[in-house]
């Protein structure tokens, strides 16, 4: 099952319980420290497996039978890393790191006048997003966003579409009368 038949809810049961479990977790975190979300979690966690190996464990006596451990199967499974897959991960999150520094670096010494300004907005934007919503609050709404947004483009891509590239052009228009009034903004021809 891979992320996209979850957020298009291709299977209804399982995008349920991946969307609900999230929202849980993060309504939790809402009212609890991350320390306590995580401690009550793995305490559910090994409540029902201690639960349900002592249910085993009393069936085995009952029925008289030697099955053996019941987690024998997860027990013998390897779940070490390969060195292969650190230095993998290792070099994707060196190389987006890297990405990350350059970009910002041509915006803060101002290398494209139009991008640097582009991304002061996107700045002065964000302090007013972040007076009204917090991190979690912020991570709440993208989550469900995201169960929901593909299904509803889904549905009405056409009109969507229709309104989409009229707000293209808008926009392209008064970033074009910007740069025209801007001496130095005139974009490179890529």
């Amino acid at each position: 099952m891979c992320a996209i038949d979850l957020l298009y809810w291709r299977n209804v049961k399982q995008s349920g319980a991946v969307f609900s479990s999230v929202l849980l977790l993060l309504f939790s975190l809402t009212q609890f420290s991350v320390v306590s979300v995580g401690a009550y979690l793995a305490l559910a966690a090994l409540s029902a497996s201690i639960s349900f190996r002592i249910y085993k464990s009393v069936l085995q006596a009952v029925q008289k039978t030697d099955e053996g451990h019941p987690f024998k199967a997860y027990l013998e499974i390897e779940i070490a890393l390969s060195q292969d897959q650190i230095s993998k991960y290792a070099d994707k999150i060196l190389l987006y790191s890297n990405t990350c520094m350059k970009e910002l670096r041509r915006l803060f010494l101002v290398q494209d006048l139009v991008d640097s300004l582009k991304f002061a907005v996107l700045m002065w934007l964000l302090t007013y997003v972040g007076a009204l919503f917090n991190g979690l609050t912020l991570l709440i709404l993208a989550v469900v966003s995201m169960f929901t947004m593909p299904v509803v483009y889904e549905k009405h891509q056409a009109q969507i579409d229709q309104y989409v590239g009229l707000i293209r052009t808008q926009v392209n228009s008064v970033v074009g009368k910007i740069q025209a009034k801007i001496p130095g903004a005139k974009r490179k021809e890529e």
